[in-house]
């Protein structure tokens, strides 16, 4: 479900993914701080184990990470200024980016027992 407070518009996808963008972005085995903007820059991404991924201290469930693979959703997510691709490699993920409230962190995060 969208938040309530969705100015970019983006769809159900692109908000599950921005999510989990943000989440990787603040964890330092996918993620390094940027020396030039000082934003964090995505290195890599978890990868699934059978109907679910780990990501740090949480569980995400594989139907809610289908965006991390779509190219179509990084698209989107780049042209609404949210992510933005490095010549380098990796993903910037922009101040915008980190700050938009997708509504969606206490429904595809959830707390690892494992």
């Amino acid at each position: 479900m969208a938040p309530r407070n969705n100015p970019l518009k983006l769809n159900n996808l692109q908000l599950k993914t921005l999510t989990l963008v943000q989440e990787i972005a603040r964890d330092p085995d996918y993620a390094e701080t940027d020396e030039a903007s000082g934003g964090p820059v995505i290195k890599g991404l978890p990868h699934a184990h059978g109907n679910h991924l780990h990501l740090g201290a949480y569980v995400v469930a594989g139907k809610d990470a289908t965006g991390l693979h779509n190219p179509a959703v990084w698209t989107a997510l780049e042209r609404k200024g949210l992510v933005r691709q490095q010549p380098s490699g990796g993903v910037l993920v922009t101040e915008a980016g980190m700050a938009y409230e997708t509504g969606l962190r206490d429904q595809i995060l959830h707390g690892s027992d494992h």
